[in-house]
């Protein structure tokens, strides 16, 4: 079961991949990336050079030995991330 967050998060990238992140105080180490894509819309452009994309990477991370999985999102636009998505 998953649920849905659109919490702002800071992420650390590392080879052009998220490494680790900050989602409500605590540090996530990312252990793997299991799916990554990109989706590209018209109306997401906020000016002629911005590519109107938003860029996907579902997750596995933790704090210490406890593993979740998370999805996050990056907005080219903003060049803000967020966590959408976290399953139990």
């Amino acid at each position: 079961m998953s649920r849905l967050y659109g919490d702002p998060i800071e992420v650390w990238v590392r080879d052009g991949r998220p490494a680790q992140f900050v989602w409500r105080d605590r540090l996530y180490a990312i252990r793997q990336v299991q799916d990554h894509w990109v989706v590209a819309r018209e109306w997401w452009k906020t000016s002629d050079t911005d590519p109107g994309e938003r860029r996907f990477w579902r997750v596995e991370a933790g704090m210490g030995p406890g593993v979740g999985t998370y999805e996050l999102r990056f907005d080219t636009a903003s060049r803000g991330w967020l966590l959408l998505r976290a399953w139990d």
